[in-house]
This record gives structure tokens, sequence and C-alpha cells, in this order.
């Protein structure tokens, strides 16, 4: 079996533990597993210090416990049999199975709660397409950035918008708590309040929306409107220059309103797990695991 093979039916493991973890089978606190530092002595002339040093162990837990805004394709979703899959779910994979050697569980909930829900304890930590910003590191801490991506804006084949401007008085739809919902409200700012911003739970229903005629647009991530505008033939990227190329970025062909790094999100107490983190997502960058997962969700 290789490793790509692998990496496909271990996340039918990780959807079992999913399940498992919506229909109470414990919150993100009580599942994992910590054991306490052993004390390391050390002799100076014969005598002891008493000072005590952190072990693997207790740096990494047994079971790390994620918190992840579910359905968020192609980042993570679930198939019609209740598999678990994704980017993130791979990465994770990859992070904490295959890098670290422990287990770990996706728990799904609300992205406009997640943040309050790391902090409060129901999970270990955040995987769920997270931009680094400021106002989020005042909250939370984060591990180095594992990905790209570009705040983006799809209409109707047939609309009547065609550029940045004519979106002057649409309505929009964003998914709350999200960067999309933020540069969709900078938007609005620039056109002096006159667009229309319609907040859903979750992108699926801004998607049906759109399609429902309901609203004109959706502001979102890249590669995720893509991947519901590429099993369409109805649905489009709004072309025009932006925030890619004013940075100087390889600027895809469409319009960018924001370039933004993904993190993995920690709590403000836990350093030292989060520099094991980073050195697992620098080897499996090193190692081209990164790239064979990059690959399977993403072209180009």
């Amino acid at each position: 079996m290789d490793r790509r093979t692998y990496l496909k039916t271990g996340a039918g493991v990780v959807a079992g533990g999913l399940i498992a973890g919506c229909t109470g089978g414990g919150n993100g606190g009580s599942n994992e597993t910590e054991t306490d530092a052993s004390a390391d002595t050390e002799s100076t002339s014969g005598e002891t210090t008493g000072e005590q040093t952190e072990s693997e162990e207790s740096v990494v837990p047994s079971k790390v416990v994620i918190g992840s805004d579910i359905p968020y394709r192609p980042f993570e979703y679930e198939t019609t049999s209740g598999e678990l899959k994704g980017f993130d779910v791979e990465i994770a994979q990859a992070v904490f199975e295959e890098e670290l050697g422990v287990e770990y569980e996706f728990k799904k909930t609300s992205f406009d709660s997640i943040i309050p829900s790391l902090n409060s304890g129901r999970f270990r930590i955040i995987m769920s397409a997270m931009t680094i910003n400021e106002k989020r590191k005042e909250k939370v801490d984060f591990s180095d950035p594992y990905f790209t991506a570009y705040q983006t804006v799809i209409i109707k084949k047939d609309s009547s918008i065609s550029s940045k401007e004519d979106l002057k008085g649409a309505t929009i739809g964003v998914q709350k708590g999200t960067t999309g919902a933020s540069a969709a409200e900078e938007l609005k700012t620039e056109f002096d309040g006159d667009l229309t911003l319609k907040k859903y739970d979750q992108i699926p229903s801004a998607f049906q929306a759109l399609i429902n005629g309901q609203i004109d647009a959706i502001v979102n991530d890249n590669t995720v409107n893509s991947e519901f505008a590429d099993k369409r033939d109805d649905v489009v990227f709004l072309e025009g220059e932006g925030a890619a190329a004013a940075e100087g970025e390889n600027a895809p062909p469409y319009l960018t309103l924001t370039v933004e790094n993904y993190g993995i999100g920690f709590r403000k107490d836990d350093d030292a797990f989060r520099k094991k983190v980073n050195e697992a997502l620098a080897a499996v960058k090193e190692n081209g695991t990164y790239d064979e997962i990059y690959s399977t969700y993403f072209s180009g």
C-alpha cells in the first residue's frame, strides 16, 4: 500500500472519530490524554536539584481533538458515506499521525464560535482554513502558515456584473465570522454603504442562495469558490486585477480582494505543543508530503 492509498484509507478512520465527537462521545478537553511531566534530576556534586522539565509526552497529547467548520470543501467535508475528507484532514494526518505519532479527531463546530470554543477547552486546536490576522492573534496563537488563499467573488454566468465597480448596489452572500465577510464589509465601506450583505452560517447555504437568485454574488476563499464553480456551467469568477497583483503575487486570472495565509490555531498557553506542530509541518513540506496532498485537491 503506497502512502497515497494509506491516506485515503486513514480518512475513513477519522470520520468515525468525527461522528463520535458529534454524538456525545466526549468533549475536546476530556478526550485528550496527557501525561504529567516526569521529574528529571540533575546531580551536581552528588546533590539533586529537584528541577522538572516537560517530557515529550506531556507536550504532545496522545490524542489531538481538532475544531473545524464542516462542510467547507475542499478543506474539510464528509462524503455521502460519512467519510471525512479534505486538504486539512490529510495535512492533519501527515502532521499528527505520521510525524508526531498520535491520534487525531475532528470535531464539528460553527466558524463564528470556533475561537471561543477553542479557548473554553472544547478541543485542542483549530484546523478550518483559518486566515491568520491581527484580530484573531489577540485571542489565539497560530502555527507557521501552511496555505495561501485569496478572497474572491463568484457570480452567475448570465449576471450583469462584470467588474468590481458593478458590485455597487448588489446583494452579496458571505459566511459568518470569516475573512470573506470582513472583505465584503470593506467593500461596503468603499461603496459608501451601497452594498447589501447576507450572512450565512455555512457557505453551502450561500451557494444555494446564489443559484436560486436570492443574492447577486458571493465573497469567499478562492479554492472553495473554485470547488463550487468548477462543477457548474452557470457560475464563474468575477474577473479583474486586485490585491494579489498589487502585492506582486503570482496573481490568478480573477479579481482578488485580499491575500491571506492559513494557520493552525492554538490557545495562548500552548507554546510547547505549537512548536512541535511547526516542526512537523516543516517536515511534511520538506519530505514532499505537502506537495503530494496539495496536488490531490488543487490544480496549478
